[in-house]
């Protein structure tokens, strides 16, 4: 998925919100990234949370260990869908 696809469904899982608390916080965690000066989070990380980034890199260069990107969205966007828009029905046939 590139950049582009990105965006897009960026914009389309952020029209779907009509929580103003939700969207508040991930507003406020995008400005806080675009105002990040490069390396600012990496700095307050401890030796040990570093090693995990580390290490977790160099297990998502092995494709066994990686989760196919349309499954964790479809987990994800049916947990939400469950959290803001309850339903029997649809709780009945999106249970994962």
């Amino acid at each position: 998925m590139g950049a582009t696809e990105l965006k897009l469904d960026l914009l389309r899982i952020l029209n779907k919100i009509d929580n103003e608390q939700l969207l508040r916080a991930i507003y406020d965690f995008l400005k806080q990234s675009e105002n990040a000066e490069e390396g600012q989070i990496w700095k307050t990380l401890t030796q040990e949370q570093r090693k995990e980034v580390y290490e977790s890199y160099e297990e998502s260069e092995d494709d066994d260990n990686l989760t196919d990107w349309e499954l964790i969205k479809k987990k994800y966007e049916c947990k939400f869908l469950l959290l803001h828009e309850p339903n029997e029905t649809l709780t009945q046939s999106l249970i994962i």
